[in-house]
């Protein structure tokens, strides 16, 4: 009996240890952004945002945040967006990305880019993801364990971030075929792990008033027509609306020898602004998203689209 609760005072203490670090050190990361390591820092940074600022979330891989430029979409709409992508985002991840995004925000739109569902790192990694993510979105000591850092260092080197968005002008050009998306019947497979992690996402946006759109960006290298037909299908059992930008790149006016920043894999900030513009009149048509541009609680988005324009010249 004696060591049942020395036992059950150990685990009592340890956890309270526990929360105490995460809480302290969650302060540290949101404060200084730059002391999370690369793969958490957007949990940080989305953390540290005012809150109720946000209306639409980016979700997803890469492929997110290098295709949509909120302080373009701000410049020409006035919607307050901010990209929450992490690379090579797994479907776990982005739940409980989500989910730490709205402690804090009350977004009306989460577009969530469909890349990530198709990452299947195997049976372990999707248990340990599915452990981990948990304990991470819990304890963020687990997630900022290398923040405590920050208070004798100084946060580490950032570049420019614009809600989540980096200028990224490097041009390597896609040089294959230019019609990528040839029509077929056959279909990818979304693996069961993502299924099962959609359907929490699902209802997570539909629990917090976010409506859920899934939108696919312009990439020869990750999509296509079988992942079309896969994704078409998907949204349609689940009433769900989908956007596939790969069959649209004509439109969009998408250079592949000048708007791509690695042969075909992600967009540049050439490309990024085109998908941006056509993204941001979809969405004006589409959803009831409010143009925050004269309201002085966005005051400093304002201030940030300067920086951002200012920086924008000297690289294009």
């Amino acid at each position: 009996m004696k060591k049942i609760k020395k036992i059950v005072v150990f685990l009592f203490i340890f956890i309270m240890l526990l929360w105490a670090c995460s809480t302290g050190i969650q302060v540290v990361a949101r404060k200084m952004t730059g002391s999370s390591g690369s793969r958490s820092r957007v949990f940080a940074s989305v953390s540290a945002e005012k809150k109720n600022t946000i209306d639409v979330l980016v979700a997803g891989d890469s492929e997110s945040y290098t295709s949509v430029s909120p302080m373009d979409l701000w410049d020409k709409t006035g919607i307050a967006a901010y990209d929450c992508g992490q690379p090579a985002q797994r479907i776990q991840e982005t739940y409980y990305m989500l989910k730490t995004a709205f402690k804090t925000q009350s977004p009306k739109l989460v577009l969530f880019e469909t890349n990530t569902m198709f990452r299947n790192p195997g049976f372990l990694k999707n248990l340990q993801l599915s452990l981990t993510e948990p304990l991470a979105y819990h304890f963020p000591v687990v997630k900022y364990h290398n923040a405590w850092k920050a208070l004798f260092d100084g946060p580490g080197g950032l570049k420019s971030s614009y809600k989540g968005f980096e200028i990224r002008d490097k041009v390597e050009s896609y040089e294959s075929d230019d019609d990528y998306m040839k029509e077929t019947k056959d279909r990818t497979e979304i693996p069961e792990v993502a299924r099962i992690y959609m359907e929490k996402i699902r209802k997570l946006c539909e629990k917090n008033g976010a409506e859920l759109l899934l939108v696919s960006a312009p990439s020869p290298v990750n999509y296509d027509y079988k992942k079309h037909n896969a994704l078409e299908e998907y949204a349609k059992e689940k009433g769900l609306t989908y956007v596939d930008l790969n069959m649209k790149h004509r439109d969009i006016g998408i250079d592949w020898k000048k708007d791509s920043y690695d042969r075909g894999d992600h967009l540049n900030i050439r490309g990024a602004r085109k998908v941006t513009e056509y993204i941001g009149k979809y969405l004006k048509e589409n959803y009831q998203l409010p143009d925050r541009r004269k309201d002085d609680n966005w005051k400093e988005w304002n201030e940030l689209a300067g920086q951002y324009f200012e920086e924008l010249k000297k690289k294009i």
